[in-house]
């Protein structure tokens, strides 16, 4: 018999040490901490130990993220009640972007709207748009992360060169392929907004900025 028909009998017959239970204290088995040898019981203890503190360590883990996500749940609740507390569209576009920069700690913000109703065209968030900027905003299915780009953009945060990192929100009407506006946000933290990170409250995000901001545009 080798190695693996020896393991292979033993998954086969876990009876076979409680028919045979002296040799559970005559076995001696390495250490991987020590180096010595150890009962194979105190092995076993040794493993069950290891995968204890594995699981604290995912509990753990679980906790802090589900902690962190009723932070910005409640974040997302608090920034919608201002949306909905708004007086009028100059109002509204401010709550969008006050309210990010001061309940998400988002250090710079900005807001671009095109396609705006004549009554509101004097907003400075109407203000003339790059049509680099309005392609940018069509080919987007989901918010942008990452570094510094599309300069175009990146010239409405009030100081761009500490915008190291950056987040670009489309707005849209419903299913419309083409977008109504942009939020751009950005931070001097190079990890703020990255690449790999989830984009589910951003998306969350921007819906509901394109719910409220569509009463603005034709």
């Amino acid at each position: 018999m080798n190695a693996d028909s020896v393991a292979r009998y033993l998954q086969q017959h876990p009876e076979f040490f409680e028919q045979h239970p002296d040799l559970l204290a005559v076995i001696n088995v390495p250490n991987p901490h020590s180096g010595r040898a150890i009962s194979l019981q105190e092995r076993q203890l040794a493993l069950l130990r290891e995968k204890h503190r594995a699981i604290e360590i995912k509990l753990a883990e679980m906790v802090r993220r589900a902690q962190e996500n009723d932070a910005i749940g409640d974040k997302l609740q608090t920034w919608t009640r201002q949306l909905l507390l708004a007086q009028d569209a100059q109002a509204l576009a401010g709550a969008v972007i006050d309210g990010l920069k001061a309940v998400f700690s988002v250090p710079q913000a900005a807001l671009r709207l095109w396609g705006v109703r004549e009554a509101h065209q004097a907003m400075p968030e109407a203000a003339p748009v790059e049509v680099e900027a309005i392609r940018l905003a069509n080919g987007m299915s989901r918010p942008y992360c990452g570094p510094r780009a599309h300069p175009q953009v990146a010239r409405w945060l009030p100081d761009p060169p500490n915008a190291r990192s950056m987040a670009l929100l489309a707005l849209r009407k419903g299913a419309d392929p083409d977008a109504f506006g942009l939020i751009v946000l950005g931070s001097a933290d190079i990890e703020r907004f990255t690449s790999d990170m989830g984009t589910a409250y951003l998306e969350r995000i921007a819906e509901t900025s394109s719910a409220a901001l569509s009463r603005l545009v034709e």
